[in-house]
C-alpha cells in the first residue's frame, strides 16, 4: 500500500513539473508588458475633440438678361443637395455687385422667392462697361449658421436686340436686328441664330428661328391665327439664349395679330371631358350605385333578422332538445 501511494503522489508531482516547464518555454520567446499604476495625483485631460459643424454648401447659378430698354436683368437661383435630395433655398438674401477694374459696386439685393429665385434689374444709368465693352457682374451670398458662402461672377459684352413688326397683305413678320453697343459705336452683329416666342402663362412658346445677316437682321414669318387675349393681342419674344460674348439677350412686341379668346370664367357645357358629364350619364351611375348598395342593405337587415330569431339557451325548447 505505501508502495502505491509513494507512487501516486511522485505521478502527480512529475505531471505539474511538466506543466510548468511547458509554460516557461512557451513565453520564453515573447515580450513581456509591465503593468503600472496611474498616478491619481495628476488630472485627467479630456480628449480633445474636434466637433465640426456639418454645414450645407449650397449652388449658385447667375445668368443676367439684357433687354431692349438698355436695362440688364441679373438672374441668380439658390439650391443645395441635403441627403442626397436636390432641395430650393427661399428667403435667402442675394447682393449683386458690378465689378470695375478699381472697386465693386454694389447694385442691390434680393430676397429669394419661394423655388430659391432672386431676379434684379439694373437700370441703363448705372452701368459701366470697360474699355473693351464689357460688364463684369457679381452675385453673393455671405452664407448664416446653416450655410457656406458662396459667389459667381459673369462677364457679358453690351449689346442691343431689336424687334419690328411688319405686316404685309397675307403675310406677318418680324424683323429682328442685333446691334453691339460695347464699344459706343452701333455695329451690326452677323452670324448669330435667333429665336422668335410667343409669350405664354407659363413658358414662351417657340414660333421659329433665323441667322442674322452682314446687317445683322433676320426676318421670321410669324403664324396666324395663334390664341390671344380676348382682344386678340399676343406677345412677340426675340431671344438670344446663352452666348458667350452677350450672354442672354430679349425683346418684345405686342400686336393684334392672334385669335381672340375670352379670359370670362363660364360655365362649360354637359360633356364627357368637362367637370359637368350629361345626364343620362348621372342617372345611369346613381342607379347602378343604388343596386349595389341595395344588395349591401338586404344583406346586412338579414343578418339582424337571423340575430333576433336565434333561440335563447335557457329557453324550454333547447331544454327539451338536450
Amino acid at each position: 500500500m505505501k508502495q502505491e501511494v509513494t507512487i501516486t503522489v511522485f505521478k502527480k508531482v512529475f505531471q505539474k513539473l511538466f506543466v510548468a516547464a511547458a509554460l516557461l518555454l512557451l513565453t520564453a520567446g515573447l515580450p513581456i508588458r509591465l503593468m503600472a499604476q496611474a498616478d491619481s495625483t495628476q488630472k485627467e485631460e479630456a480628449p480633445a475633440v474636434e466637433e465640426e459643424s456639418a454645414l450645407i454648401s449650397p449652388a449658385l447659378s447667375f445668368i443676367s438678361v439684357q433687354k431692349a430698354d438698355n436695362t440688364i436683368d441679373l438672374k441668380a437661383a439658390l439650391n443645395a443637395k441635403v441627403k442626397g435630395s436636390a432641395i430650393k433655398l427661399p428667403l435667402l438674401k442675394v447682393t449683386f455687385l458690378l465689378v470695375t477694374d478699381t472697386a465693386e459696386k454694389e447694385l442691390g439685393f434680393v430676397i429669394t422667392d419661394r423655388v430659391g429665385k432672386a431676379v434684379f434689374n439694373v437700370k441703363a444709368d448705372a452701368l459701366a462697361t470697360d474699355k473693351e465693352g464689357k460688364l463684369h457682374f457679381k452675385a453673393v451670398f455671405a452664407g448664416n449658421k446653416a450655410m457656406e458662402p458662396v459667389n459667381e461672377e459673369l462677364t457679358i459684352k453690351r449689346a442691343r436686340l431689336e424687334i419690328t413688326p411688319v405686316k404685309g397683305d397675307s403675310l406677318l413678320t418680324v424683323q429682328v436686328k442685333l446691334i453691339d453697343v460695347g464699344t459706343g459705336t452701333e455695329t451690326p452683329v452677323p452670324e448669330i441664330a435667333l429665336g422668335i416666342f410667343v409669350k405664354r402663362t407659363f413658358f414662351p412658346l417657340k414660333i421659329g428661328e433665323g441667322t442674322t445677316d452682314e446687317n445683322g437682321e433676320v426676318s421670321v414669318e410669324i403664324p396666324q391665327k395663334l390664341p390671344g387675349d380676348a382682344k386678340g393681342n399676343i406677345t412677340l419674344l426675340a431671344k438670344l439664349d446663352e452666348n458667350e460674348l452677350y450672354g442672354n439677350m430679349e425683346a418684345g412686341v405686342t400686336q393684334p395679330w392672334g385669335t381672340p379668346v375670352s379670359d370670362k370664367f363660364q360655365e362649360l357645357p354637359r360633356a364627357l371631358w368637362s367637370a359637368h358629364p350629361p345626364l343620362w350619364m348621372m342617372i345611369t351611375f346613381i342607379i347602378l350605385m343604388c343596386t349595389v348598395w341595395g344588395h349591401y342593405l338586404v344583406i346586412i337587415i338579414q343578418l339582424f333578422r337571423l340575430r333576433k330569431e336565434e333561440p335563447e339557451p335557457d329557453s324550454p325548447n333547447v331544454e327539451h332538445l338536450s
